[in-house]
């Protein structure tokens, strides 16, 4: 089988109440719009059923992938395992709780389509969709890590921590080689 265009790495950590309709969701997006993607759960170290629910899966969907963390290392870690494993040409990750909707994919990948090596998502632009809002303590707290972030790194991304990037694939294993 040759590799997919599209590799999608969803972090998962105790996620056994929502992986589930998760994967329902991003596979039927992916087969309305026909990409040739595979998918990629990094379980974190879950201790509840999550694991197990993504093995049941696995069996309809050959190209649905389960890395498991033997402990809990955190997001960051577990998106960069599955990105320097992902194959495909473009690599997306995305929450588990979907809080960008999957069909919001579609402008990251033009983005790269037109030149970009990385998209970024971001739920504060005007047009911006939201399945999952966030409390208000959590969207104030972003937004001020976020102004921190950006006076630091002199980035001027509107939202740097969005769970819902997409990259290159050669931009993508240059910058995730370097995280620690």
């Amino acid at each position: 089988m040759s590799h997919p265009y599209l590799s999608i790495i969803i972090p998962a950590y105790n996620e056994a109440n929502r992986i589930g309709n998760t994967l329902s969701l991003i596979l039927k997006c992916v087969e309305a719009r026909r990409w040739d993607a595979e998918l990629l759960v990094v379980d974190d170290g879950s201790t509840d059923r999550t694991a197990l629910i993504v093995e049941a899966w696995m069996d309809r969907y050959p190209r649905l992938h389960l890395i498991k963390n033997l402990k809990n290392r955190g997001k960051g870690y577990s998106v960069r395992n599955g990105v320097l494993q992902a194959a495909g040409d473009v690599v997306l990750f995305t929450d588990a709780d979907l809080s960008a909707p999957m069909i919001e994919a579609e402008r990251l990948i033009a983005a790269l389509d037109a030149g970009a090596d990385v998209a970024i998502g971001s739920r504060w632009l005007e047009r911006s969709r939201q399945t999952v809002q966030q409390p208000l303590y959590r969207q104030i707290f972003g937004r001020c890590f976020n102004y921190v972030t950006r006076v630091v790194t002199g980035l001027s991304f509107k939202d740097t921590q969005c769970g819902f990037k997409a990259f290159k694939r050669d931009a993508a294993q240059v910058i995730f080689r370097l995280q620690t």
